[in-house]
């Protein structure tokens, strides 16, 4: 895919993921996906994706930066939403928290094959 191809199709990814339409997740992640150096598989993900949104109901990805490197894509998401209670450790319990997310994808075959993701949590500390 050329540099067009891949961000358009990384947005339709976070569109999926903003529908929560589970079915349609392997069409875009690799059924091999390892995120954070932990193997997960697309069921593993998934779960980890199902979770996000059981602890956090209102969430919902922004990509607020988007530079992509066929076959890589770095992404910055901008979240303002309410953890239901504990996020990364922490008490969020019901509160609105404002943050960022910086996301370095690996694409294989047209799909997510490694992720790397860090959550700016010194953001969400520092509004609690």
């Amino acid at each position: 895919m050329n540099s067009d191809d891949l961000a358009d199709h990384y947005r339709n990814y976070i569109a999926c993921l903003n529908r929560q339409d589970w079915p349609a997740l392997g069409q875009f992640v690799h059924d091999d996906v390892v995120h954070n150096a932990r193997p997960l598989g697309l069921s593993g993900y998934r779960a980890m994706l199902e979770r996000d949104f059981r602890e956090i109901p209102d969430l919902h990805f922004n990509i607020a930066l988007l530079i992509c490197d066929p076959p890589r894509i770095a992404s910055r998401l901008a979240f303002d939403c309410t953890p239901s209670g504990y996020f990364l450790g922490l008490d969020v319990n019901g509160r609105r928290v404002s943050f960022c997310e910086n996301v370095f994808y690996d694409f294989h075959d047209g799909k997510i094959r490694r992720v790397w993701s860090v959550i700016d949590k010194a953001a969400i500390e520092a509004q609690l």
